[in-house]
């Protein structure tokens, strides 16, 4: 069958003007027939996407399928029971290997199922790594490298700062790139930067610490270096910033042509179930580092098995096979500019160059759709920076719990509620087959249940009482803000206050330290994992006269309103995730192809400058003002040692609502902003699809043969 070539469209397929499409081996009683795609418009025909008529061919959709027209000698081809044949114009290999390194064995993993199975472990590992494991051990590496707050703040926030710096090079070059290899060397920097993160552990010297029962009872040796200067090791920060910086390059591609490669290579309604399952993946690895964190802080270091995932990775190739399907599939839901500029995107070569920079960035920031998400976006990741910072802090002091307690305690929240929202968002979408415009309702649905949720602030557990910090050591209520550490009992023990090691007395209230609780020896015997102090001045036994015991930690709270208050928790975090994916699916829909993925690093940018950088300094500057006690580094302000409950509470709602009622507004003006394409455009407009395709699936006439009309 002879077949003009025409120009390559952006997809790489050859099409012709005026098709004939023969039946290799047609039915009984249709011998002979030819099938053709006349230029007009005429009865039985069904416009294909790329702007000719199609007439007695069975849709793409129901088959397996792969090429639209018939091969050149030499060319990659697959071929339709009815005849009809995709062609890569480019001649591109669709094998997965590296180089000329192409085993069979390996070809088992070149579908769709197979790249998202390697993202998933590659974003778990990611955010164990970075969410997970550097978040529970940063107290430790502040004290083993004599590191101030705003230091370990400095490499929280270096991972951030490298994604914003990359964001925009990697997702407009990337995505007009070999997608798999920008995330296989991606996630190879992300591996570089756990082993360099693990560097200054093999590099200094033995870690002396003085253990506390030296200075921790009544009498003992209470002298501790005070004038001591800043120790050279402070100077690994440097180290760690650059790991971090290292982590933040190497995610970049990740969440940004990851995201955008399995959407190509999918069906469109499946799409959202990919996605959400590879979120789904980044949900659990942080929630499985807060788990095993303390674990592991019993391990000298962790090789980053990043680099291993990568290798698979980068043998991925530019498109999967049958992959081209869904792209003749597609229908543009892109939100259509009154001026028309929106049509540019559909230039095949539009996005290849650096000249083209400009204008992508304008034709985002003319889609008001787009600006908004990116808006809601941004204050939902506000929330969920302050959440996933100061969340198990909450836990910590409302419940009365150890850092570790409440770090696990965050973790089993998280898991059902993150993971979970994550997914079923994804399945919504998907299940309903919800359109751009329904998704962001679907957005805005979960927002405002999560701000009617977030009012269970409103409540709060009160404090355990303490002695000289939220009472009087006799009983009587202290003034706020003032403390009074020092007491008949404790007042020829020398405590200092440098010294914060809390103990729970057997009179059910907590002292500040066993040296201000009067304790003048400790047990060798542990009580339920915790160590044991006798004959405290200060504790009054409950039966018998006489000083009391103390167990090491604070008290346990019997606060009656802990399952009310972990429920509405749990819900907030759902509803949050809820509309995650959606959110991001939305963001995907209401661009032009060609821009889907610039559009994703974009967004990063906003969501990360006015979110994920910003969300826990305002988050941790509202809680700060409900401290009681501050540490007391030889005369200098250090961290917050015990926060007031209800002040707590009532900030934190505060910044909750700020930010949810922002949230629920920008996606309310993204939808009212949104303008679908027109329901019928003519064969091969841009008004139909940016990329000049249209929905199969949404023309579900058969298409018959001009003699069957």
């Amino acid at each position: 069958m002879a077949m003009p070539r025409n120009s390559t469209t952006e997809n790489g397929f050859c099409f012709a003007q005026t098709l004939d499409f023969s039946c290799s081996s047609p039915p009984p009683g249709e011998t002979g027939r030819t099938f053709e795609a006349p230029s007009g418009r005429g009865a039985g025909r069904t416009p294909l996407s790329n702007g000719t008529a199609s007439s007695g061919v069975p849709s793409p959709s129901d088959s397996c399928a792969e090429p639209l027209c018939s091969p050149t000698p030499g060319e990659e081809e697959t071929q339709f029971n009815e005849g009809i044949k995709y062609v890569s114009a480019n001649r591109e290999e669709l094998v997965c290997g590296w180089g000329g390194v192409t085993p069979g064995c390996l070809q088992l993993f070149n579908t769709s199922k197979g790249v998202l199975f390697f993202l998933c472990v590659a974003s778990f590992l990611q955010g164990m790594t970075v969410n997970g494991f550097i978040n529970t051990v940063i107290t430790s590496i502040e004290r083993r490298f004599d590191l101030r707050s705003y230091q370990s703040g400095l490499i929280a926030s270096s991972y951030d700062i490298a994604a914003c710096v990359c964001l925009t090079f990697v997702s407009y070059f990337g995505g007009n790139g070999h997608k798999p290899r920008w995330l296989g060397w991606g996630v190879l920097v992300m591996g570089l930067g756990s082993l360099l993160f693990a560097l200054p552990h093999f590099t200094t010297g033995r870690y002396e610490v003085r253990s506390a029962a030296e200075v921790g009872i009544c009498g003992g040796n209470q002298s501790l270096p005070c004038t001591q200067a800043a120790s050279s090791l402070s100077s690994y920060r440097f180290v760690f910033m650059l790991g971090q910086f290292l982590h933040g390059m190497g995610a970049t591609p990740l969440y940004t042509l990851g995201v955008t490669y399995l959407d190509e290579n999918v069906k469109t309604s499946y799409s959202p179930v990919y996605i959400a399952v590879f979120y789904t993946a980044a949900i659990l690895g942080p929630a499985a580092g807060y788990l095993v964190g303390g674990m592991f802080l019993n391990i000298y270091t962790e090789i980053g098995r990043d680099l291993l995932i990568s290798t698979p990775i980068l043998g991925s190739p530019h498109r999967l096979p049958g992959s081209q399907r869904y792209i003749v599939m597609r229908v543009s839901e892109a939100h259509q500019l009154k001026d028309g500029s929106h049509k540019k995107a559909s230039d095949p070569d539009f996005g290849k160059t650096v000249k083209d920079l400009p204008r992508s960035v304008l034709l985002l920031l003319k889609n008001p759709t787009f600006i908004f998400l990116c808006l809601a976006g941004a204050t939902e990741a506000t929330l969920i920076a302050g959440m996933s910072t100061f969340g198990p802090k909450f836990l910590e002091s409302q419940f009365s719990l150890s850092a570790s307690e409440a770090a696990t305690f965050f973790g089993y929240l998280v898991v059902p509620a993150g993971g979970g929202g994550t997914f079923l968002g994804g399945f919504l979408v998907n299940k309903f087959k919800l359109r751009c415009s329904g998704i962001i309702k679907l957005c805005l649905l979960c927002t405002v249940s999560s701000l009617l949720a977030i009012f269970i602030f409103f409540i709060h557990c009160p404090n355990m009482p303490m002695a000289g910090v939220t009472q009087m050591y006799e009983g009587s209520a202290l003034p706020g803000g003032h403390l009074n550490l020092t007491a008949a009992c404790n007042a020829e023990c020398g405590c200092l206050q440098e010294t914060y090691s809390p103990v729970c007395g057997s009179d059910d209230i907590m002292y500040y330290s066993p040296c201000h609780a009067g304790c003048k020896k400790v047990s060798e015997n542990l009580r339920n994992g915790k160590k044991v102090y006798h004959e405290c001045s200060c504790v009054d036994k409950t039966l018998l006269p006489g000083p009391g015991d103390a167990e090491a930690g604070k008290c346990t709270s019997s606060c009656a309103r802990r399952p009310l208050l972990l429920f509405f928790m749990f819900v907030v975090i759902l509803f949050t995730f809820l509309s995650s994916i959606p959110a991001l699916t939305a963001t995907l829909r209401c661009v032009s192809d060609r821009q889907r993925s610039f559009a994703l690093g974009i967004q990063w940018i906003v969501v990360r400058t006015l979110g994920g950088i910003p969300g826990p300094i305002a988050f941790g500057s509202m809680i700060d003002k409900s401290c009681l006690l501050w540490q007391d580094q030889c005369g200098e302000q250090g961290s917050c040692y015990i926060y007031q409950n209800s002040a707590m509470s009532r900030y934190t709602l505060i910044a909750g609502l700020v930010y949810k009622v922002l949230g629920t507004t920008f996606f309310l003006v993204a939808c009212l902003l949104y303008k679908p394409p027109p329901p019928e455009s003519a064969p091969g407009s841009s008004d139909t699809s940016q990329n000049g395709n249209c929905d199969l699936q949404a023309h579900k006439p058969s298409l018959r043969a001009e003699g069957d009309v």
